[in-house]
């Protein structure tokens, strides 16, 4: 599985360890940056440039990362066919995939430690969508894209 993975300058550093655990764990990822910390960069950019990543189809699923995990979420969502989430806990990650067939993962770089990251990544990644009810709410979600 491929994984795009993308951050402003808050979401650098975990970024990096974010996507160093990826691979050490098997996944396929494409940095889509920002790649360096101390210049001050825009988070509406690599929301969408993950997302387009991940509807175009050249990656399975997304990271994002910014100082809060908000801003880079909202941006997410504008692209039509994503459901990015922003999770701080391992509980709403799982449920993120479960019940939402969330496609991009958001966390916070200045909000959340480390190992807590990696912990919500992992149960992220180890949910699949489970269809049923939850499909008939992820097709009203779909329809309000069209409207």
């Amino acid at each position: 599985m491929k994984i795009a993975v993308g951050a402003d300058h808050g979401g650098f550093e975990l970024k990096e360890h974010v996507m160093s655990w990826l691979k050490d764990h098997g996944y396929g990822v494409e940095d889509c940056g920002t790649y360096d910390g101390e210049v001050s960069v825009d988070y509406p950019e690599f929301g969408r440039l993950v997302s387009k990543k991940v509807t175009g189809g050249e990656c399975e699923l997304g990271v994002l990362i910014c100082g809060t995990g908000i801003g880079i979420s909202i941006a997410a969502n504008k692209v039509r066919g994503i459901r990015c989430s922003l999770c701080h806990d391992t509980f709403s990650a799982k449920m993120a995939r479960q019940h939402n067939d969330a496609n991009v993962l958001a966390m916070g770089g200045r909000v959340i430690g480390r190992g807590l990251a990696l912990e919500v990544l992992d149960a992220w990644l180890g949910q699949t969508f489970e269809g049923g009810r939850h499909q008939r709410r992820v097709d009203q979600i779909g329809d309000i894209e069209r409207d």
